[in-house]
Parts: structure tokens; C-alpha cells; sequence
């Protein structure tokens, strides 16, 4: 007869264990080894934007390439600020996109609280035509616009592109969807109290949708500060942001050094890195909030 043998629950094969060490294993390192490859596969980019800027005219174009210059050629972002003003061409990217970004939140703000809140007839026909209005690209608008924008004298200044940036409807469906995870309770809870609709606004709603603000920062910074398409139409050339100056800085090519032009991309990347780190705690708790609720 054959023995019968009672395995007690606490016991596990030694070939059993050793395939939840591997399991365990495997689910914890091979994760971390693709975050590693694809760190690795973003970031080469800019570190070696980042090492030719610093490479003379001469070590630019070795074969085979070096990640790490030779020589430190620093003088590299001197003659960016020497061969175009480039300066000055901060500081107009800088009021540009910083007078845009404040001008979106106030709208999108403004026009997200509508849509979730109010009652009003029409509501929701209005939201749909705001939404249809991103499937518009901005070529199509451009010449409307910039007839617009000489009627009104405002050709070759900064409100020619703050002014038309200001309504979003992306970041108008951004806080709507915000706005609407809020308990209705404590709109009900404040009405009773006594508060108005505008105290309703910035008494409860606007603090509670600081993170959906923050994402809508962020992400209008770094497409603003990168644009290229209308600052060409619509400024001219004392008023030219950071964008124009490096596509300016490539006839430096011809005479010069591509590591010039590198130099004053990653002069370009500052500001933007800058705003991630400070924002991205922000950044990370909007959008895994706005995964959570919906």
C-alpha cells in the first residue's frame, strides 16, 4: 500500500521556494531594470546636448564620439550672450509665458467652476462647443487672429500672444473635472452659512483644486516657453523670445560652432527644469489625484 503523506500547511518544497524567491525577484528588479533603460534612453539626449556645449569647435564632430570633452570650453555660453541678444530674448520668453500662465488660470479657473456648478441654460451645449474647439489646430487660426490682433495695434508686443492664449479650453475641461470630485455637501454646507457664489468660488473651491492649478501651470510653462510658431508671425525683432534666438543662433553654424548653438539650448532647458522641480510635487499629486477620482 502506498504511504499517504501529510504535508502540514506551514511546509513548502525547497523547489517551491526557490520559485517564489525568483517570482519576488522578477516582479521587483524587472521593473526597475526597464525605469533604468528607458532613464538611460531620455536623458543620453540632453547629457549629450549638455557635454558638446561644453566641447570646442574642433572636438564637436570626432570620430568616434566622446561623451566627455577634452577640453572645457565654458566660453561656449559666453558667445551665445555675444552673437545674439540673447538676454533680452529671456526676458521676453519670461513675460510671455509667465503672463499667459497667469492668464489661463484665471480663465480656466473661472470657466471650469462655470461649467461644473452653475446651473444655467445651455451649460452643457457650451462646454461641448469649448471642448470641439481643441480639434482646431492653430494654423487654421493664425491669419483670423493676426488680423485681429494689427486691427487692434497690438502687433509686435507681448499681449499678441498672452491675449489670444488666455482661454483654454484644455485647461477650462482640466479644472471642470476638478471641480466636479468636490463632495457637493460642502457647497450645501456653505450656502447655508451664508456664502455667496464668489465665496463659494474662492472661499472652497479654489483651494481645494490647487493641484489641478499646478498641472495646468506646468504643462502651459513648458509649451509656452517652447513656442515657436507664433512668436515668428506676430513679434518682431527686439521683441523675439528664447526660442527665435536659438534658431538664430544655427547660422552661427556656418562661421562657428555647433556647441555655441548646444550652449544656448541648454541655457534654454533652465528655466524649464527649474519649474519641474519645484512644481513636481504638485504635478504628481494632480494627476494621481485626478487618476484616483475618475
Amino acid at each position: 500500500m502506498a504511504s499517504n503523506v501529510t504535508r502540514m500547511p506551514g511546509d513548502v518544497s525547497a523547489s517551491e521556494h526557490r520559485r517564489q524567491i525568483i517570482s519576488h525577484l522578477m516582479g521587483r528588479w524587472i521593473p526597475l531594470i526597464i525605469l533604468a533603460v528607458m532613464s538611460v534612453v531620455i536623458l543620453a539626449p540632453i547629457m549629450w546636448t549638455i557635454s558638446t556645449s561644453l566641447r570646442t569647435g574642433v572636438d564637436s564632430f570626432t570620430v568616434p564620439p566622446k561623451w566627455l570633452p577634452t577640453d572645457l570650453a565654458v566660453e561656449n555660453y559666453a558667445k551665445v550672450f555675444e552673437t545674439v541678444p540673447f538676454a533680452r530674448q529671456i526676458l521676453n520668453s519670461a513675460i510671455i509665458t509667465w503672463g499667459t500662465v497667469l492668464g489661463q488660470l484665471v480663465t480656466a479657473g473661472l470657466a471650469g467652476y462655470a461649467f461644473a456648478r452653475l446651473e444655467f441654460k445651455g451649460r452643457d451645449l457650451l462646454f461641448w462647443v469649448v471642448l470641439a474647439t481643441m480639434m482646431i489646430p492653430i494654423q487654421a487660426t493664425v491669419i483670423p487672429v493676426f488680423i485681429l490682433i494689427r486691427s487692434l495695434g497690438l502687433y509686435d508686443t507681448y499681449w499678441s500672444l498672452i491675449l489670444p492664449a488666455m482661454p483654454t479650453a484644455f485647461g477650462a475641461f482640466l479644472l471642470r473635472q476638478y471641480y466636479l470630485t468636490i463632495p457637493i455637501e460642502l457647497e450645501e454646507s456653505a450656502l447655508i452659512d451664508g456664502a455667496n457664489q464668489w465665496q463659494l468660488f474662492y472661499r472652497i473651491y479654489l483651494p481645494l483644486v490647487k493641484p489641478g492649478l499646478a498641472v495646468l501651470a506646468i504643462l502651459s510653462f513648458n509649451f509656452h516657453w517652447n513656442e515657436f510658431f507664433r512668436p515668428l508671425i506676430f513679434l518682431q525683432h527686439e521683441n523675439y523670445p528664447i526660442t527665435i534666438g536659438i534658431f538664430q543662433l544655427q547660422g552661427y553654424m556656418m562661421t562657428g560652432s555647433i556647441s555655441v548653438v548646444l550652449a544656448g539650448v541648454v541655457v534654454s532647458l533652465v528655466p524649464v527644469i527649474i519649474i519641474f522641480l519645484f512644481g513636481q510635487r504638485y504635478l504628481i499629486e494632480g494627476i494621481m489625484r485626478g487618476a484616483i477620482k475618475g
